[in-house]
């Protein structure tokens, strides 16, 4: 099926949300875009890449260790009983602290944050994470444990050593010197700006979190477009944000995460085994996804980059999907 055919079939369909796609190869033989290339939307756990890219230029600087304990970038901030004693910042990023997850770790009352979140807006901030952290049980260090809760403290991290908040180190070092004039992080001083974002869908019901969409900041608060996803993806994997030498660093020592997730320092990779894909050879894809049902993937063995949205929240496997057929 053509790929506009096929995005469009998945854009009428009830379940998903507003469905904006962009698939490009380095050659030129495939470009394909299905939307409007500059509607703003959010990149989620995509933003996570941004934090990696953040913190390798401040290790170029010579200003950041990333085998440092986090916590003492952090003195200010109480993390006994939240954060292993030496936990360094690089385990912080792989996701191998131990660290919970304060997003959709459980409570002690069984609830999550994500689920309070889109039964009812609310809002929250970093001494908020820091205590539904320290009430759940603890991963073990060197496993892999996905946790929201580490990058808001990296977030915290960076504003600590670059004297400036999370957005505006953001755009200083990334947005500005790339030219991407609408990708920002959402915060409290950007709510008014809420419904001019690709609205979110959570099942077949509509979702409007703009308090919780302020509050994510470092873990997922990025709003962009197809056309800025692009130009960051392509700064991000050349050099152009940092050494290449690093971005081979951060691809070494890959483990997983949740199932077909895999994760290394500060990156994603998705890789399927053949047996679900019909023995069809499908290579890696290394980036980030998003739970609002985002993709900002590249191929390198196919050197095609795909960045996307479906904006539903539900129905997880969605945007792979896609990824998978639309990648050519």
């Amino acid at each position: 099926m053509p790929i506009q055919r096929l995005l469009a079939k998945v854009d009428a369909d009830p379940a998903s949300g507003e469905v904006l796609w962009r698939v490009r190869a380095d050659d030129g033989s495939l470009d394909v875009t299905y939307g409007d290339p500059k509607r703003p939307f959010f990149i989620a756990s995509a933003t996570k890449l941004f934090v990696t890219a953040i913190l390798a230029q401040l290790r170029t600087e010579g200003r950041l260790d990333w085998d440092t304990p986090l916590a003492d970038l952090t003195p200010d901030l109480d993390l006994a009983g939240v954060l292993a004693a030496g936990a360094s910042v690089r385990a912080v990023m792989a996701h191998t602290s131990g660290l919970a997850d304060y997003f959709e770790g459980k409570r002690p009352d069984g609830t999550t944050t994500f689920e309070r979140a889109v039964q009812q807006d609310f809002s929250w901030d970093l001494a908020d994470v820091i205590r539904w952290t320290g009430s759940m049980s603890p991963g073990t260090p060197g496993k892999g444990l996905y946790s929201d809760t580490g990058y808001q403290l990296l977030g915290a991290a960076i504003e600590r050593i670059d004297g400036r908040t999370f957005g505006d180190a953001v755009a200083a070092r990334i947005t500005e010197p790339l030219g991407m004039q609408s990708t920002y992080c959402f915060g409290p001083q950007t709510l008014d700006r809420y419904d001019e974002i690709s609205p979110m869908k959570y099942g077949d019901r509509d979702l409007r979190i703009p308090l919780a969409m302020a509050s994510v900041q470092a873990d997922g608060g990025i709003v962009s477009t197809l056309d800025d996803g692009l130009v960051f993806l392509d700064a991000f994997f050349s050099g152009r944000l940092f050494p290449a030498a690093l971005l081979t660093e951060i691809q070494q020592n890959w483990h997983r995460i949740f199932y077909p997730l895999e994760y290394g320092t500060g990156i994603m990779r998705f890789r399927l085994p053949a047996v679900m894909t019909g023995f069809r050879r499908v290579p890696p894809f290394v980036g980030h996804s998003g739970a609002s049902g985002t993709v900002m993937f590249r191929s390198p063995d196919r050197r095609v980059t795909v960045v996307g949205t479906v904006n539903q929240l539900k129905k997880r496997s969605m945007p792979y999907k896609l990824l998978v057929r639309t990648s050519g």
